[in-house]
């Protein structure tokens, strides 16, 4: 079946929320939502700590900001994405709050703001300890109520349709590629259908999940950074993988695991060793709020010094009722646990978090292939270089997506619907009875990952991840090319993509930067003189 939309978004967060509910009140045209699960289950709503952006003009400035960005970034950010997200930061907030999105407020209405490692001001939004949930109902709210888009729910984009589609030889120096849609299975029919869009948008969310413990949903596998990688588009800074801190140790919870809010930090919690004693003061002198690849470095490290599989955060010193008033659900899940974290300390080790880098895309969010759009954690806007700075993510998605709409709204009208589309072709193929294959090689890749494209790595690591890597992409070519698209397979070949990307672009880097830190090359590029 062939479809066609004006727009179509593929991945519904706030970055593809944010841009449908943007062009679909343009007047352009008819927009298509598609997302692979359900709307509730983005990468967004898992997002705890906040939402960073200049509120308290009396204190904070956007210069403050710009240069948190750039210090946690390590000085390899681009400078105009940074100011572009952070003068447009409050704008963004005011969208947020028109469209329902509840922040909390002082008693005198202001803003309750917090405070996250790596940020000079108190400068992060919040809703309790679950913002990125209270910003994903807003959206979806305002997404239902709307006529001009369609949300297809359990949809899977297996590709996007360039000029290779139509016969002709696309490679990395071909220039002028072009998107005119995607290739999208329908889980009703068990068929893939042809999308035809006049724009796309790529929204895909993260990479967390070709780790074998992860802050991430499962449905974190890089889709979206894998389909433009084939399709020939530019990806970039793979090798920035960040690692959060502090997730809840728990064996049975790996993926996802329960993510411990950098905010739990800022509020005051103090990493301790489970004996009790301090440890960060060895590391910075920012101490537990220091950026988050020197925090989790730093537990790394103790963790494999001692010879233990976690460390602890303390805020048994805070205010009982003030704790389970910032933290109700952190406290509730420690509890259910067996942990009351207002008398105990918490378990916490480092896990797969944050991709900083992916599709690479200028400041309207268009990348290298035109017609496609890519915003949100599957882009490399260059806001984060080498590291994220806490609670950026979701304010560049919304920043980055209002830019991506109001540029293709602009151009829109010089394109037009591409007729001479081939539709999806199984012929041949057959029903894959072999899903045992798929699930032992996607643990096999979380592995691979996990210990050796890890927070620490060495060439000789990324080496042997490569050729491990390698044997598995092949195996799972073979298998697509002979079975019929399922979700799983798709899955399996994208996250097989996006970890030889990782790979790749970890060894190409000869120095120590950011989140990629390797002993074979301890210090930047520039020291090594």
């Amino acid at each position: 079946m062939v479809r066609r939309f004006d727009f179509l978004v593929i991945g519904g967060g706030v970055a593809g929320m944010s841009f449908a509910l943007k062009v679909a009140n343009s007047g352009k045209g008819k927009v298509a939502l598609v997302c692979k699960t359900t709307l509730d289950e983005a990468n967004t709503a898992k997002a705890q700590g906040g939402i960073a952006s200049v509120t308290n003009f009396k204190v904070d400035n956007f210069e403050k900001h710009i240069e948190d960005t750039m210090i946690a970034g390590d000085y390899i950010s681009d400078i105009k994405a940074v100011e572009l997200v952070v003068k447009k930061g409050p704008a963004a907030i005011d969208d947020l709050v028109r469209w329902g999105v509840n922040f909390d407020k002082t008693e005198e209405g202001e803003f309750d703001l917090h405070r996250e490692g790596g940020h000079s001001e108190f400068r992060i939004l919040h809703h309790a300890d679950d913002t990125g949930f209270e910003i994903q109902r807003g959206l979806m709210a305002a997404v239902r109520r709307n006529k001009n888009i369609t949300v297809l729910e359990n949809h899977y984009a297996v590709e996007i349709i360039t000029q290779h589609h139509l016969g002709i030889e696309v490679t990395r120096k071909t220039k002028d590629i072009e998107c005119y849609g995607a290739y999208i299975l329908d889980p009703d029919t068990k068929k893939v259908d042809t999308f035809l869009s006049r724009v796309t948008l790529i929204a895909t969310g993260g990479t967390g999940a070709v780790y074998s413990t992860t802050s991430n949903p499962n449905i974190a596998t890089g889709d979206g950074i894998a389909m433009v990688y084939r399709a020939k588009g530019t990806v970039k800074d793979m090798e920035f993988v960040q690692f959060h801190p502090t997730v809840l140790y728990n064996p049975k919870e790996t993926h996802p695991a329960f993510l411990i809010t950098e905010a739990m930090r800022g509020y005051g919690g103090i990493l301790r060793l489970p004996n009790g004693e301090e440890f960060m003061q060895k590391y910075d002198k920012r101490l537990s709020l220091a950026p988050r690849d020197i925090v989790a470095r730093a537990i790394d490290h103790e963790m494999k010094k001692h010879g233990i599989n976690h460390v602890c955060l303390d805020v048994t010193h805070k205010d009982p009722e003030e704790t389970k008033h910032h933290f109700p659900n952190i406290y509730a899940k420690c509890l259910s646990i067996g942990i009351d974290i207002t008398k105990q300390y918490i378990p916490v080790c480092p896990s797969a978090h944050y991709m900083c880098g992916g599709v690479l895309v200028d400041l309207n969010g268009e990348s290298s292939i035109h017609r496609l759009y890519a915003v949100g954690e599957c882009s490399c806007t260059g806001l984060h270089g080498g590291n994220r700075l806490a609670s950026n993510s979701l304010i560049e998605a919304v920043v980055y997506a209002k830019a991506a709409a109001e540029h293709s709204v602009s151009v829109i009208d010089d394109y037009s619907f591409h007729s001479g589309i081939p539709e999806w072709n199984d012929e041949g193929t057959m029903t894959n009875e072999e899903r045992v294959l798929v699930v032992q090689d996607m643990q096999e890749v979380g592995q691979i990952m996990s210990n050796y494209v890890g927070i620490v790595r060495s060439d000789l690591r990324l080496h042997r991840a490569w050729t491990r890597l390698d044997i598995i992409y092949e195996e799972t070519e073979e298998l697509f090319k002979r079975t019929k698209p399922t979700k799983d397979i798709c899955e399996l070949r994208n996250m097989v993509n996006v970890a030889y990307l990782i790979t790749r672009q970890a060894l190409e880097r000869k120095e120590s930067r950011g989140l990629h830190y390797t002993i074979d090359y301890p210090k930047h590029a520039y020291d090594q003189e």
